[in-house]
């Protein structure tokens, strides 16, 4: 292009803005006022004209049938509904009655309730699969049970969110609208409120922590939730998230004992291996628990005592108790996610003159133990006869018998009266710790990371 042309543009230039000024002063100054706006009001603008979302990484597989309550309860209720305090609220049931033996029961359906795509939900649909109960429906409205034995607090057990596939809930305040499934899992639920005021919700759900961590991070979820502290550590400078930190009182980190083993079985030894472990090594991880039945239960009691942290007397018990064909290893077994925690118990166990092997496991409870540590998911009502009972070949891992707590779970099992049931609860909780199967460690603390 030759200096000509270039004048030419030049003076062409300045005529039209010479020409056009006004106009382009207003434009431009409209213009700014415009985005300055756009950016203050750009929340209420978000509200008005876009759906309130929240998005929430969750860390697991699931298919249709082992979703976390925590999404079901949203989705669906149960016939009944416990509050705090332990009593039974009508949910979908509004009345029941039992028979004069105690084993059978009759429970009649609220009128008019509905599936979430809009069929009539009937008393054929109700599905709880229990063992050792007849089920089945009279009518539309009426569920009949019927028991191979009296169990005053079956009711108790009625509380499940009752879903059909795929993913029908009854009066639930969310329902489901979309889901997404790979390989049989569920890796993507949104859910929109059945109540005005609620947040729109999408779960995704991911493999592996290191997936969910960077789903957060490339801003594909706004929330997620995590018990390891390195997790939190990572956002804890972040400005533009918000930490919240609570406790989960339906998970207990547990050091089972197997009382088969010839060590083991012997009461003073279980409480020298008590006495050894110092929960205060724990304490960022969660809070420490005395008893197996949580702090958010009723029938919680606050004088249990808590166990004395003396390795010196737990040495001596160990010397004068054990003789030299009693020295065998231990067998300790764990999961990786608690393996550090195991590493603390094991080393303060050699320390008053244990031999313990300890071992890491991937899916099943080993059969062999005689140290096991894990999780157990605390029920909602303090009946743990499936854990504790000597009768309880399944649930009662460490093969535990005490006369005096097989009495105590049947007992508080035996009647609906909260009253009766707390002393039986409390008193289990005083002879447990007297007797311990397990050392009770502590619910874990779980961090809620989200986006401001």
């Amino acid at each position: 292009m030759n200096k000509k042309t270039l004048r030419y543009y030049y003076w062409l230039l300045i005529e039209f803005i010479k020409k056009n000024l006004k106009i382009l002063l207003l434009s431009f100054f409209l213009s700014f006022i415009l985005i300055i706006g756009a950016i203050s009001f750009s929340p209420y603008i978000d509200s008005l004209l876009f759906t309130k979302r929240n998005v929430i990484g969750t860390l697991g597989n699931y298919d249709f049938n082992s979703l976390p309550q925590e999404i079901t309860s949203k989705i669906s209720n149960g016939l009944v509904f416990i509050n705090e305090k332990g009593e039974i609220i009508p949910a979908l049931a509004s009345s029941w009655e039992v028979s004069k033996d105690g084993k059978e029961y009759r429970f009649h359906l609220k009128s008019n309730l509905l599936w979430s795509n809009g069929k009539k939900f009937t008393a054929k649909e109700v599905s709880y699969n229990f063992k050792d109960v007849q089920s089945r429906s009279l009518d539309d409205q009426t569920i009949y049970f019927k028991l191979a034995k009296p169990l005053p607090i079956f009711p108790t057990y009625l509380n499940k969110p009752l879903l059909k596939n795929p993913l029908l809930g009854v009066a639930g305040i969310y329902k489901v609208d979309v889901f997404k499934v790979r390989y049989g899992s569920i890796k993507e639920l949104s859910l929109s409120p059945n109540k005005e005021g609620l947040p729109h919700l999408r779960y995704k759900f991911y493999d592996s922590e290191s997936q969910l961590i960077n789903a957060y991070k490339k801003g594909e979820i706004k929330e997620f939730t995590s018990t390891k502290k390195s997790v939190v550590d990572i956002f804890s400078q972040w400005k533009n998230s918000e930490i919240t930190k609570s406790v989960d009182y339906t998970r207990l980190l547990t050091f089972f004992f197997n009382l088969n083993s010839p060590i083991l079985k012997e009461k003073e030894i279980r409480e020298a291996v008590n006495s050894a472990v110092d929960r205060s090594n724990f304490k960022e991880l969660g809070e420490p628990a005395i008893s197996s039945i949580s702090p958010a239960s009723w029938a919680y009691d606050t004088k249990v005592k808590n166990p004395l942290f003396d390795p010196a007397g737990s040495e001596k018990i160990i010397k004068k108790s054990l003789t030299a064909t009693e020295s065998a290893e231990l067998n300790f077994y764990t999961y990786y996610d608690y393996f550090s925690v195991a590493e603390v118990i094991a080393e303060s166990l050699r320390k008053i003159g244990l031999k313990v092997n300890l071992k890491l496991i991937t899916f099943e409870k080993p059969s062999d133990f005689d140290l096991f540590l894990a999780f157990w998911n605390v029920p909602t009502d303090p009946d743990q006869y499936f854990f504790w009972h000597s009768t309880q070949t399944q649930g009662n891992i460490g093969n535990y018998k005490n006369v005096k707590i097989d009495k105590l779970l049947e007992d508080g099992r035996s009647t609906l009266s909260l009253r009766e049931r707390k002393k039986f609860y409390q008193e289990f909780q005083k002879v447990l710790a007297d007797d311990p199967p397990a050392i009770f460690l502590y619910f874990p603390y779980v961090y809620t990371i989200g986006r401001n």
